[in-house]
This record gives structure tokens, sequence and C-alpha cells, in this order.
């Protein structure tokens, strides 16, 4: 029996729509049970090395609906002309994925332009968003069948609270919903909540949009809520206009940082409780530097100290960067909100949040040329390369210690 050999590439149709950028692809069966999962539900090779067997805390309230499903794909005149939809580069325990050895990116090929999905390893990488029933019923078919090309959406770094609420969009507009069932799967609530209420990966999120579209934010139009990846801008527009971009999921991770040491456990913590006593204040304290605006629902300050960085660091880096500038690019980014929240942390102590107090410092890294060969790493260790280099620089730590890391 054939099995999938890894990196598998694929051409891949790009579509734009408003919610962002995704990837029309088909996968055969078996790829997808190595590398996709629900919230409820994984499979894993079973011993014979060809098959798969499904494991969960749910396996009996789906396994009924899962069979009836497989007596049809096992037919000789089976389809499923519908879309699975995935979110790739997430683990299951919901944090994003940022090796770039395993993270699933699109390429362009080089001669013909046509772009190809590849996707590194059988990792489980792609949680679903939507058509698990009709994946994991071929947990009941003969085995040739897993060779069924299956069409999938493929939405590359797909924010949480997004693939929640595409879940709950698509399935509302079929059939009723139990929105406590959305809820329990995403950990994340698709009803207005007093703001109070707000996990600490939602009020990134919400923080993120107004960055998108603040006047005063060097953000503005630059947060994309799908990633791209970095041969390429996402947006035909954007492209055009010849403007950086960067994923929501990057600036949502970076914000959420800022107040939370780990925001899977805090809004777990909110998830055990309901109305009034869903209360942030009900939360631990932790090490992150904006944990006590954050408890105290003090928004505003949070919002304020990130734009005012963000300005600062548009006026001394992100402005003058040249456009081949890997502090453009997700690991610079990523960086920049690594120096925030240590520049945060001073700035809550000496009680100045004034842009001037961030360019102070970011203005030290001002000639750094981030374009040149050292800085081309799209990996985890070239984000932290940027990051020791900007430390050095604004004296946040020995230049001596950034030297050994160069």
């Amino acid at each position: 029996m054939p099995s999938i050999s890894y990196p598998l590439r694929v051409p891949v149709i790009e579509v734009e729509q408003p919610l962002g950028v995704f990837y029309i692809v088909a996968l055969p069966a078996r790829a997808l049970l190595d590398t996709a999962f629900s919230n409820r539900l994984k499979a894993s090779k079973a011993k014979d090395g060809e098959t798969y067997t499904l494991e969960g805390s749910q396996r009996e309230l789906h396994e009924p609906r899962l069979k009836e499903i497989a007596v049809y794909t096992g037919g000789e005149e089976s389809a499923f002309p519908n879309s699975i939809i995935l979110a790739a580069n997430f683990h299951e325990d919901g944090q994003i994925e940022e090796d770039e050895d395993l993270r699933w990116r699109v390429e362009q090929d080089s001669e013909d332009g046509r772009l190809f999905l590849v996707i590194p390893s059988a990792t489980k990488l792609a949680p679903i968003v939507d058509g698990q029933h009709r994946l994991f019923s071929f947990n009941y078919v003969r085995p040739e069948k897993l060779d069924m090309p299956l069409v999938c959406a493929v939405f590359l770094d797909l924010p949480k609270p997004f693939q929640a609420f595409l879940f709950a969009t698509i399935n509302s507009t079929q059939k009723p919903v139990n929105r406590s069932l959305t809820y329990e799967l995403f950990g994340y609530n698709i009803d207005n909540e007093p703001a109070h209420s707000w996990s600490p990966d939602k009020l990134a999120v919400f923080l993120a949009r107004k960055l998108n579209t603040d006047k005063d934010s060097p953000l503005k139009r630059r947060i994309l809520v799908a990633a791209e990846n970095d041969f390429a801008l996402t947006r035909p527009k954007a492209k055009q206009e010849g403007i950086w971009v960067v994923s929501m999921s990057t600036i949502v991770e970076g914000i959420a940082r800022l107040f939370s040491q780990n925001p899977k456990r805090d809004g777990a913590l909110l998830l055990h409780h309901s109305g009034d006593s869903r209360n942030r204040k009900i939360l631990p304290g932790d090490k992150s530097p904006l944990r006590q605006p954050y408890l105290e629902t003090n928004d505003i300050l949070i919002y304020t100290i990130v734009l005012n960085f963000l300005k600062a660091a548009d006026r001394a880096i992100l402005g003058r960067a040249k456009t081949t500038s890997f502090v453009l690019k997700t690991v610079g980014i990523q960086a920049l909100f690594d120096i925030l929240r240590q520049l945060a942390d001073k700035a809550m102590t000496s009680r100045n949040i004034h842009e001037d107090f961030f360019y102070g410092y970011l203005q030290r890294a001002k000639d750094v040329d981030f374009s040149s060969q050292e800085y081309k790493n799209a990996s985890g260790s070239g984000r932290q390369l940027i990051r020791t280099t900007l430390e050095g620089y604004l004296g946040l730590k020995e230049v001596k210690a950034v030297k050994a890391t160069n």
C-alpha cells in the first residue's frame, strides 16, 4: 500500500476573499489523516502502518455518524466536492508552529510562476475548521480508498478566533449550530462579551484589528488575516502599492504575550466561569509586563503603549528599512514585539509611555542594515538574531553577548 512521502509538494490555486487569502488544493485522504486533527478527534497510524485508528475523548459521540458516512465514502461512486477547511501551522495545544522547517508554506515556481503548497512532514499541524466527519470517515474504509484526493481550502496561520468565526458562520448558514459547541471547540465566544471577560487572545485580536484601521497606526492596512509567505505579498493591492504586510497571527501573538505568559491557560480559566463571574480579575498574576493593566481592564493603556512603540519603531527602524530587509518580515516583527516586552516593563516602571520614550531606545539601532545577508533567515534563529542585535544596540543586553550569537 503506498504511503505519503514528505515533504509533500502539490499545486494550489490562490483565492483572495474579504476574510483573507487561502489556497485550494487536492490532498490524498491519507495525507490529511497524517497531518490534520480536530479539537475532539485525531487519527493515528495503526500497527499495520497502512490504516488509521481514531483517538479522542468524544470518539463514541462521533463514531456512529462516521461509520454512516464511511458507507458512502467506500462506495464506487462516492464524491466529496465540498472543501475541507484547514488552518495550517497550529499544534493541538493551540500554539503556532514557528519552526520554518516544519511550517506549511506556499512556494512559487521560479520558471512558470505556479504556486505549490509544501507540507514538510507528517507532524499534525492542520486543525480542521470544517469537514472533520468527511475526513475521519476514511478510518472505516478499505485501505486503497485512502488515496482518494479531497478538496481542501487551506488557510496559513489563521488565528484561532477567526477559525471559530469561520466555523460558526459556515454551519449556521446550513443548519442550527449549538453555540456552546463552538465555544467549547475553539475556546472563543462568537457572541458579544463585556470587555472585562475577554481572554488574552480575544483582547489581542481586538487590538490588532484596531491597529489595522487606526489612522495613526504604522500597521494600518498592513495586517492580514491569513498569512502569506515571504516570496510575495498576500494582497494583490498591497503588492501593487509596494507596501509590506504582516499576518494577523503574528500581531495577535505579539500583543497577547505582553499581558499573558500563557494565553491558553488564561482562556481555559475564564471558561470555567459564566456571567458576571467571568472577569479577568479572577486570573492570577504573572511576570508579563502589562499583566496588571490587563487584569484591571485598562485596555486603553495597553493599546497606547503598543501604538506608541510601533510609531517609534516606524520612525527609527521600519520606515527606514529597505524593502528587502528582514525586519519587515515575520521574524523581524516578532523580534520587535520581543523588544516591546522588555521596554514595556521599563515604561511601566518609569511611568512614561510616550512615543519619545520608546524612540529614545529604538533610534540607537536606526543605522542597522537588516537587509544584509546575515539577517536573511526566516526561521526562529533569524528572529533571535534580530532580537539580540536590537538588544545590544538598545543597551538591553551586553554587546559581547550579541556578538557571540552572530
